[in-house]
């Protein structure tokens, strides 16, 4: 039942674990392989540094190697229309795109890796932020074997299901705590430096407040820093909020 797992998602405390309920479930319905992301240091142009950026797969580690680490997703069609578009879109586009002759070299590219990698046929999932900076979404990857009308059928039943599904992910992940493109785990005392900061303390404020000396609060925020990889306080502040590390809850 959909209701249950969604139940059971919203009931997480760890990334780890709703993302592992989430892929077990989408793999009841065909989608074995899946890549999320998620940022929230989107410009006008791109998408951001993809260090800052959230992403969570369970594809083979020498697809997302190449996909991701060697930047092929730029030139996938997928995520440009993800970039620009809410809502769920078959990968029927990419036949259509081909048959039309309108994808170009690179596009041409990404195409031949993912039928490589027998990413050949899906959906994917572009979520509705309200920050122009975020992006949200996630592609769907249909088991080995599965044509893009076997996709379209199971998406005529349970399409609905899928697509709420992959909504309430979002919401959850963008809730928890991570550490993306973190040199190493802040430790209780960087962190609460930085939230009494966050909150407009001086460093002589937070001193007092945490009965050290101001010396020992600027080691902190410069540990801090070099944890987040960031060269200024003001960025660490960013970074740390945008990945829901302030006043968590000690469970």
């Amino acid at each position: 039942m959909i209701q249950e797992h969604l139940t059971a998602i919203l009931a997480t405390n760890s990334m780890e674990d709703a993302w592992n309920l989430h892929t077990e479930k989408m793999a009841t319905y065909g989608f074995d392989r899946l890549i999320y992301g998620y940022t929230r240091f989107r410009t006008g142009t791109t998408l951001g540094d993809l260090q800052d950026a959230l992403i969570l797969t369970n594809h083979d580690p020498e697809y997302v190697d190449i996909f991701i680490g060697e930047g092929m997703y730029f030139k996938g069609p997928m995520v440009a229309w993800a970039a620009e578009n809410v809502g769920a879109c078959s990968w029927m586009m990419i036949h259509e795109l081909i048959q039309s002759g309108k994808a170009g070299p690179e596009i041409m590219e990404a195409l031949a890796l993912n039928a490589k990698m027998g990413v050949t046929a899906g959906y994917t999932i572009s979520f509705h932020d309200v920050s122009m900076r975020a992006k949200g979404a996630i592609g769907l990857t249909a088991e080995r074997g599965m044509t893009q009308q076997d996709v379209e059928e199971i998406w005529a039943e349970n399409g609905d299901d899928i697509e709420l599904a992959n909504k309430i992910l979002h919401l959850k992940v963008t809730q928890l705590p991570h550490t993306t493109g973190q040199r190493r785990k802040l430790t209780s005392r960087q962190r609460e430096v930085l939230e009494w900061v966050a909150d407009g303390k001086t460093i002589q404020d937070t001193a007092t407040i945490m009965g050290l000396n101001p010396a020992t609060v600027e080691k902190h925020l410069r540990l801090a820093r070099e944890a987040l990889d960031v060269e200024t306080t003001a960025h660490a502040i960013l970074k740390a909020s945008s990945q829901n590390q302030f006043f968590l809850i000690e469970r």
